[in-house]
């Protein structure tokens, strides 16, 4: 991992396991982005669980409520790189496709 654990005496130390200052530097942007990044992607999948409860409701002004919402987070996230811009297209049109079939 990321870290590495150390114990003198009984009390236990951890450190970042890079030992080059920009490495170090980078491991700790990596937590922190990961962090952040992690809850970018459950807002996004959030926001497309509601489109999906709308579609199974057949609400159809509901599902497109939902797919105005969703449609705003996944473009927002592809332009944050949390999602690449394919991935954001994809499931847009899938769910595009599902409410207009309703």
């Amino acid at each position: 991992g990321l870290t590495d654990c150390i114990m003198r005496g009984s009390i236990r130390y951890t450190r970042l396991m890079a030992n080059i200052k920009s490495a170090i530097k980078r491991a700790r942007q990596n937590v922190k982005r990961n962090a952040l990044k992690s809850s970018q992607r459950a807002s996004t999948r959030t926001a497309v669980k509601a489109v999906d409860y709308a579609i199974e409701a057949k609400d159809k002004n509901l599902a497109k409520d939902a797919f105005n919402k969703a449609e705003k987070t996944l473009d927002s996230m592809a332009g944050k790189k949390v999602i690449t811009k394919n991935k954001a297209s994809r499931t847009k049109s899938r769910l595009n496709k599902r409410i207009k079939a309703l």
